[in-house]
């Protein structure tokens, strides 16, 4: 990548734009809009540097009430952001360092020293802005108030670690020049950081600062913009080396050139999406982090054995560490998250180049979605024949899965259906086109700064709730392998139809349950239409057990579902299943039991509908429903569960086994 004919990553900006993206995703979760909103900044570089000053060019909202690169300390106790914005703009154009900076710009008592000096006359307005007593300091102790005192930014862009942990000495860190400088993260008082240049903090020193409530994600999550571009322009690069060598080839170096200039906006929105796409999988993966924590361990030494992972190297907690956050009811932070959430992809792409997956024509698409728009219209065919096609259509799937569906669920679903990873791939494909979730998930982000990021993150845990029942019902209850062209085309439809129909097959009590919902996302915040789908989400994990046994039997869809809501209430299933959520699980195998118990519940469900079809033979008769026709016909086996059912909503409280013995008795309902 690079050269003459190359993205050229400071022009373009793609490193700073990448981490700007994790920043401004801190910032929705603090409800801060910082692209309309002032905020204050501290930071490490100056403005003819890439990373830094591409950064500090991209909110006009900044205030950088200081920053010090290896040669001068910028002290701005109380920036205008106009004036200030396009001063920091005219030394990027002109490649200057802060020695330059128009000091008339500068705020009451704001000034630029050289760190040559030996020592430094504070203004009283330095002093109070960073928090130092002192009238006269050296330059160290300067900088090193700075990166304590309090700010709602910390930009690193500039080379150098300054925060490490308390656990950690200046020798274990490696980069001498700073010892005089580097604090722990426990004491740094910004609110968030970003790493747009690389090891700004240690792993350990970011641990400490997220422990304490600053949001940090890592320098690999944040940074990976520019690495990401190289891979685009390699990989664009390739493709058009390949139709140059074509005998019908009309493209020379000139055009191809051209070509790759025009396209740079777009590669930058590819890169861009998938900055984001990092930032939200980690605030997915936080907002369970606590409950899941011994997953996440569990994952942990899975990567040991199959990865090589070493705790130590990547900052993650020995047991020892575990057993006591497992105590205090603590999970693993954003930074430790970002390690598992690495590691899920890299692991999880291996497995798909070990399968037949990427050689699929049902994977076409993961690599045309890959290239910008102007290669996909115009060299569709020639994408086809790319020489990295089986690893490009790996990465991109890995990512997109793990991102939506967290590092530990392609494990847990191995391990919970025996499928292979190829075959969770496939249903995750499936599900996502079935039941329309590329759309809502553009909803949902579309809604960045307009409600709170806590509402985005909960309507996006629904939808992945109903993804892992969905997918886990495609390995476990479809009777053979995923297919997914004709899954999608079977499935696709059908949840459609109920959705658009549910409030002519449903029953009141459910109306009810969803319209509560609904109110609830709309108190939220969400629009009405987003809140529909998404208080939807829980009845429509029942989609396909519905869609499955109406092509099965070639009953109609609706009759089908009616009577299957229709019994779900005559037996009380949803409120089984919602005991069995209620249930406090002590440990790894009490939780699997309990899951295990409400997919039971479901299979129950879907049982005794093909019972109750199969015996009235799908026809109303005497204008009653099915379900009435067969309880006229089979009283007694209504007789077996009801008394057990009152005896159960007698008893207060509900454990695993009162549960096992209701599933018990509905199986005897249909035989199962």
């Amino acid at each position: 990548s690079g050269g003459s004919a190359g993205y050229d990553h400071k022009k373009m900006g793609i490193t700073a734009k990448g981490a700007w993206e994790s920043v401004k995703a801190h910032f929705r979760h603090l409800n801060h809009n910082i692209q309309e909103k002032p905020f204050d900044v501290i930071g490490i570089g100056d403005m003819g540097g890439d990373v830094f000053g591409n950064g500090m060019l991209l909110s006009e909202h900044i205030r950088l009430v200081g920053a010090f690169n290896h040669l001068h300390i910028f002290c701005d106790p109380d920036p205008n952001p106009e004036t200030s914005f396009k001063e920091r703009e005219r030394l990027f154009n002109e490649v200057k360092g802060w020695d330059e900076y128009n000091e008339s710009y500068l705020s009451k008592g704001g000034r630029i020293y050289d760190r040559k000096d030996k020592s430094l006359e504070l203004t009283p307005e330095i002093r109070e802005r960073f928090n130092i007593e002192k009238t006269h300091v050296s330059p160290p102790e300067l900088m090193k108030a700075m990166l304590k005192a309090r700010t709602d930014l910390l930009w690193f862009g500039g080379i150098g670690t300054y925060i490490k942990s308390s656990k950690e000495t200046h020798s274990d860190v490696g980069d001498k020049a700073n010892d005089a400088i580097r604090i722990n993260g426990e004491e740094c008082k910004a609110k968030v950081i970003g790493e747009g240049a690389n090891l700004g903090v240690t792993q350990l020193g970011r641990v400490e600062f997220a422990e304490k409530g600053g949001m940090i994600n890592t320098d690999f999550i944040d940074n990976s913009g520019g690495v990401d571009s190289s891979d685009h322009e390699v990989n664009i690069k390739i493709l058009l080396s390949d139709i140059m060598r074509k005998k019908t080839s009309k493209m020379d170096l000139k055009s191809r050139n051209k070509l790759l200039e025009s396209m740079t906006d777009d590669v930058a929105k590819l890169v861009l999406r998938s900055n984001y796409q990092q930032a939200q999988a980690i605030s997915l993966i936080e907002y369970n982090a606590r409950e899941n924590l011994q997953i996440h361990d569990d994952f942990i030494q899975d990567m040991e054995r199959e990865q090589g992972l070493s705790r130590k190297i990547e900052g993650l907690p020995d047991q020892e560490v575990v057993e006591s956050r497992l105590r205090a009811n603590k999970g693993l932070t954003r930074p430790e998250l970002s390690v598992l959430l690495s590691y899920a992809k890299i692991s999880f792409t291996k497995k798909l180049l070990a399968s037949d997956i990427p050689d699929s024509n049902e994977m076409d698409e993961w690599l045309v979605q890959y290239f910008p728009e102007a290669l996909r219209k115009k060299y569709h065919d020639e994408i086809y024949g790319h020489k990295l096609k089986r690893e490009i259509i790996a990465t991109t799937m890995s990512n997109s899965l793990v991102n939506r569906m967290g590092p530990t669920f392609i494990k847990t679903r191995m391990a919970k259906t025996g499928a292979r990873a190829a075959d969770v791939a496939k249903a995750y494909i499936i599900v996502r086109d079935a039941f329309g979730l590329r759309n809502l998930w553009d909803e949902i982000e579309a809604l960045d700064n307009q409600v709170p990021a806590e509402v985005q993150i909960k309507a996006m845990r629904e939808i992945a709730n109903l993804s892992r029942h969905a997918i886990t019902w495609f390995l476990t209850r479809l009777g053979r392998s995923p297919d997914i062209d004709l899954d999608i085309k079977d499935y696709k439809g059908g949840v459609e139809t109920l959705r658009c129909n549910l409030d002519k097959v449903m029953n009141d009590g459910l109306l009810k349950e969803i319209a509560d919902r609904m109110r609830t996302f709309i108190g939220d915040g969400l629009p009405s239409d987003i809140a529909k789908q998404i208080a939807l989400m829980p009845v429509l994990a029942s989609a396909c057990d519905i869609i499955k046994i109406s092509l099965a039997k070639e009953t109609d869809l609706l009759t089908t579902a009616r009577t299957y809501f229709e019994l779900g209430e005559r037996f009380h299933l949803g409120w089984l299943r919602s005991q069995a959520k209620f249930i406090n699980s002590d440990d790894h195998w009490h939780n699997e039991a309990t899951n295990g118990l409400v997919d039971q519940l479901f299979s129950c469900q879907a049982g005794i509908t093909i019972r109750i079809l199969k015996d009235t033979d799908g026809k109303d008769n005497r204008g009653k429903t099915l379900l009435q026709n067969w309880l006229e016909r089979n009283e007694n086996l209504a007789k077996q569960f009801d008394p057990l059912l009152a005896e159960l909503k007698r008893a207060g409280t509900i454990d695993l086994p009162m549960l096992v013995i209701a599933e018990q008795r509905l199986r005897g309902l249909y035989g199962g």
